[in-house]
């Protein structure tokens, strides 16, 4: 399965400098437990991102803390081609459980998180016990012969 098939299409992103009430708020408004933190001096580098988590562990401890202060410096990047194992390994080699998904440019197309994943892989499990139900079917209803065993 790739990964242009499940990721989230929508990255919604901040800026190092803003503050982590501002962040908070657009991950309430959107629904996303993250955001890609921009460069200040340029706004088309990603630098870091900024999960709820990082939030609740570190920011809330003072709201005077700016993104750029609890935001994770690391960047996991998976191309919108890639096999979703690749995009397992990666997020497993850094420790996180989403990925910014780029195109073939480089250019950030989205995000893709373990729910993602998991929701592809159920989907792909519940279209062959479909599969597999309606050959159940076919045998009993005697269009086919039952075999049990090898």
């Amino acid at each position: 399965m790739r990964v242009q098939r499940i990721f989230t299409r929508t990255a919604i992103a901040t800026h190092r400098s803003a503050p982590i009430a501002e962040a908070a708020a657009a991950m309430r408004r959107f629904n996303v437990g993250m955001l890609v933190v921009m460069d200040d001096a340029r706004p088309a580098q990603p630098v870091g991102i900024v999960t709820d988590r990082d939030l609740a562990l570190q920011g809330f401890a003072s709201e005077a803390f700016i993104v750029g202060e609890v935001m994770t410096p690391v960047v996991a990047m998976v191309r919108e081609d890639a096999d979703v194992h690749e995009a397992l390994e990666t997020m497993r080699a850094h420790g996180v459980r989403r990925l910014v998904v780029t195109g073939i440019r480089g250019e950030i197309s989205g995000v893709l998180s373990i729910d993602d994943i998991v929701d592809g892989l159920s989907a792909d499990l519940a279209a062959a016990a479909a599969v597999l139900k309606g050959e159940i079917r076919a045998d009993s209803a005697g269009l086919g012969d039952v075999k049990v065993g090898g």
